[in-house]
């Protein structure tokens, strides 16, 4: 048996791929590794690998403010993330440079024929890789497999978690180099990810916290992680995506001329603190008061307009959600996906069963047990 020993991390193990658990994420670890004689002398040439999973989250609730004088809008949300999602493997090149292989898995139901192709530029885990490159001077080939769980435009959060992931995982991947006091390529601090994380996406910042269910305001880089109840870890999410993505832009354009660049009819309350949000989602589903305001925008368009047919898709989805039993029903963050929320878990079964005779993909799900892509990442698995 042969023992190496990287930074933070133990590996021993036979001829073969080893896996151990860094520290003190515990992100999956692999080596593969081949033996060179030179005389008297063993190399051990190690290949770094690493597993991450990439969760999916909700928007229990979404309200969005004006525009600001800078483009972007404040929200005031409740994040939630859920134990499905996509997986990305990154794994070193040695001796390539500073090259980035990107392959996207298809994993979406009916196949990848239905989802749109991103070149390198579009793809947001190039944007993070490149920016992690800039920030360290990190400049290891990269081959990257994404398996692509989450529907693209969905209002899931995809892009965003994979990006938070890889931003992560190359943090490990410097770590281990074991030159960080050389170069700089080393950890860098939760501080700094958050901040290359907004600069990425809106998102991003809530999949760096760590946190399973979270207060987000600002445009979404502040983030207040609260605590869930039992009583709403056990509840069943079910997600229908009608087989079209929502671009998030045309989405907020279309909220401001919904408004009219006038203050919101159904304006959010005035102190919607941590501690609103947590007491009412511990309230049963039935009863929460959570809304998404990109609803009535879609839902107020004509016939003329390029957003009238996904208005009534959104409407249909949730009359069918409602018909089936569900005890709230919402769209996640600005579309394409809408949920139903069942206290019984026997009725989002059967709801599941005949939503899929008529929509694109539907998908059951639960909140996340363990820490988003933080202390628990080595046990969580896709179905």
């Amino acid at each position: 048996m042969l023992t190496t020993r990287l930074p933070s991390c133990n590996i021993k193990g036979e001829f073969g791929e080893l896996s151990s658990l860094f520290r003190p994420t515990r992100c999956i670890f692999f080596a593969k590794f081949r033996l060179e004689k030179t005389g008297f002398r063993v190399r051990l040439f190690t290949v770094p690998r690493i597993k991450i999973a990439a969760p999916a989250k909700l928007n229990l609730h979404l309200s969005v403010g004006n525009k600001r004088p800078d483009g972007f809008h404040d929200i005031e949300s409740l994040f939630l993330a859920l134990d499905f999602g996509d997986t990305l493997w990154f794994e070193t090149l040695p001796a390539v440079g500073m090259s980035t292989e990107i392959r996207m898995d298809w994993r979406i139901p009916r196949g990848p024929e239905q989802a749109p192709q991103l070149s390198a530029g579009e793809n947001i885990v190039s944007k993070a890789v490149s920016l992690f490159r800039d920030r360290t001077g990190y400049d290891e080939g990269l081959r990257i497999t994404i398996e692509k769980r989450i529907p693209l435009g969905g209002g899931l959060g995809g892009g965003s978690s994979d990006a938070a992931a890889a931003l992560l995982a190359l943090n490990q991947l410097a770590l281990a180099r074991g030159n960080a006091s050389a170069d700089g390529a080393g950890l860098l601090d939760r501080e700094t990810l958050a901040e290359m994380g907004a600069a990425l996406g809106s998102d991003v910042p809530f999949f760096l916290s760590g946190a399973a269910a979270a207060w987000v305001g600002g445009r979404g880089e502040l983030v207040r992680p609260i605590p869930l109840s039992d009583a709403t870890r056990d509840l069943s999410f079910l997600l229908v995506n009608p087989g079209f993505h929502s671009d998030t832009a045309g989405a907020f354009r279309l909220l401001d001329e919904h408004r009219g660049n006038s203050p919101p009819t159904n304006p959010a309350p005035a102190n919607l603190s941590l501690g609103t949000l947590r007491d009412a989602s511990a309230h049963p589903p039935g009863d929460w008061p959570f809304r998404n305001d990109f609803l009535p925008a879609f839902a107020g368009q004509g016939k003329d307009s390029p957003y009238y047919k996904a208005g009534l898709a959104y409407s249909e989805i949730i009359s069918n959600l409602k018909e089936l039993g569900a005890d709230f029903t919402s769209l996640s963050g600005s579309g394409s996906t809408c949920f139903g929320v069942f206290f019984r878990k026997n009725a989002a079964k059967s709801a599941k069963k005949r939503l899929l005779e008529k929509w694109f993909c539907v998908f059951e799900g639960f909140c996340l047990r363990n820490e988003v892509h933080g202390v628990r990442m080595d046990s969580m698995e896709w179905g």
